[in-house]
């Protein structure tokens, strides 16, 4: 959406990074002070002890979240989730994906500039090492145009030591994801014969992200990321966005002082396209590359405490309430994805509450007839095969539930499944000849834990042709 009708929109046509030759634009960002950027620090620290330390939170001795690929386990909050849960899974990607859209729709991108990993280790970490190693933006501008003597060898090694030193913490914090903390611990006390391939991959990663932190940098954010163009799609002209508000900065001009000012408040000092990490000029509106990273509003706020002007220049708001003085109100589009989210969530925590602590698998063994016995009854063989959703041995038994009879096991006695494991085998499960009712009869078979039942299965009884009340 255009804030002003008849600016000159050749901006839109290019990415603000890369010149009409495709040449890469490097962006020296000014760092960002003021009291937005001292909240984003403060929930940088909460992201980095949540994102570091969550490996090393246990429940019962087992990670508190794991992402085993390989193996094919992942473990949320403390409970485990096989294979056969997948659906679970995808729904809670559907209903995160609706929740990502209804977000945008409300607060624009404010993701990508207080959340995402790629800003808050990009800014608020590799960025922080590079003031502190090649001093400010006009310091860096320098040092990058300066020819390679020994102070530019001394920078550049020192700064490529340390991204690759983060790296290889980020890229380790990672694999504890995915293969538990125990694990990795494992790994680094063994020989490095042992582990060459879990090696390979960390050294890959760690690589990865040396990469895109030293050299990709924004063009992840304003070239890659598909999020960016999403939003041209998903904002409407009531999105809360960071915007620059034309109808009070317009037209622009040089401030000087105790003269009786005529023109709009901006005063046209830059100072907001100099600390954005993406290179925007945030008056020329709304973008893709804007990451609504806050550091155009604290940027101008300072400018309009020096010049006496009132803040909120640049600031949290939507078009509609620029352009028309209005205030925000929930649209009918933020309805909509609402009550589809909810309807979801609602789906996920009922799937989630229904789930058992026990998978239960029981089939009929094919190519296999009736077995007529003494006393009036039948029997069938079948295959079972129970999965354990805890980190706790359970033992439980089966029993009918909907038919006289028995269940005997074949070569066991009872059913202990070990924790995190399976259990597999067969049975035969006899019926009263009067339970069978037809060629194929249902059954219901119980599953207990004690006295407590964990859930019913239910199956078919092969009986003879004809049988029926």
């Amino acid at each position: 959406m255009s804030v002003l009708k008849d600016k000159n929109e050749s901006f839109r046509d290019k990415v603000a990074t890369v010149d009409q030759k495709g040449k890469r634009i490097w962006v020296f960002p000014q760092k960002p002070a003021g009291k937005f950027y001292n909240m984003r620090n403060l929930v940088t620290i909460f992201y980095l002890v949540l994102f570091f330390g969550l490996p090393f939170i246990k429940v019962d001795g087992h990670p508190i979240f794991l992402i085993n690929i390989l193996e094919r386990k992942f473990i949320l909050f403390g409970q485990i989730f096989w294979p056969q849960d997948f659906f679970i899974f995808a729904l809670g990607m559907v209903v995160f994906i609706v929740f990502i859209a209804l977000f945008t729709v409300v607060f624009g991108r404010v993701f990508c500039g207080w959340a995402c990993p790629q800003t808050v280790f990009m800014e608020m970490i590799f960025r922080k090492i590079e003031y502190w190693i090649d001093g400010n933006a006009a310091e860096q501008r320098m040092l990058e145009k300066s020819a390679w003597n020994s102070k530019k060898i001394r920078k550049r090694i020192t700064k490529w030591f340390a991204f690759w030193v983060v790296s290889f913490l980020i890229a380790n914090t990672f694999l504890a994801y995915l293969i538990g903390v125990d694990e990795l611990e494992k790994m680094v006390r063994e020989p490095l014969a042992q582990n060459m391939g879990t090696f390979s991959a960390l050294a890959l990663f760690t690589t990865v992200f040396f990469f895109v932190y030293l050299w990709m940098r924004e063009q992840i954010c304003t070239v890659i990321c598909p999020y960016g163009r999403m939003q041209g799609v998903l904002l409407d002209r009531d999105s809360i966005i960071v915007a620059y508000d034309y109808k009070r900065g317009e037209e622009r001009g040089k401030f000087h002082k105790n003269e009786e000012r005529t023109l709009g408040d901006c005063v046209d000092c830059a100072q907001c396209v100099k600390v954005c990490p993406t290179g925007i000029d945030i008056r020329n509106g709304t973008q893709l590359e804007c990451i609504n990273c806050t550091a155009c509003i604290d940027a101008c706020d300072h400018m309009m405490d020096a010049v006496g002007m009132p803040r909120g220049l640049i600031r949290y708001a939507s078009e509609n309430n620029i352009s028309k003085k209005r205030a925000w109100h929930f649209t009918w589009r933020m309805k909509a994805y609402s009550v589809v989210m909810v309807l979801l969530l609602s789906i996920l925590v009922w799937l989630l509450a229904s789930r058992t602590d026990v998978g239960v698998t029981i089939l009929r063994t094919p190519g296999q007839l009736y077995q007529e016995h003494p006393g009036g009854q039948m029997s069938n063989l079948y295959s079972y095969k129970l999965q354990n959703k805890t980190f706790f041995d359970k033992e439980v038994r089966l029993q009918p539930e909907n038919f006289k009879g028995s269940i005997k096991l074949v070569g066991e006695n009872s059913i202990i499944i070990p924790k995190d494991g399976t259990v597999t085998g067969t049975m035969f499960v006899y019926v009263d000849n009067s339970d069978v009712t037809g060629r194929k009869t249902k059954l219901k078979i119980a599953v207990y834990e004690g006295n407590s039942k964990i859930t019913t299965i239910s199956t078919s009884f092969l009986g003879p042709f004809g049988t029926g009340k």
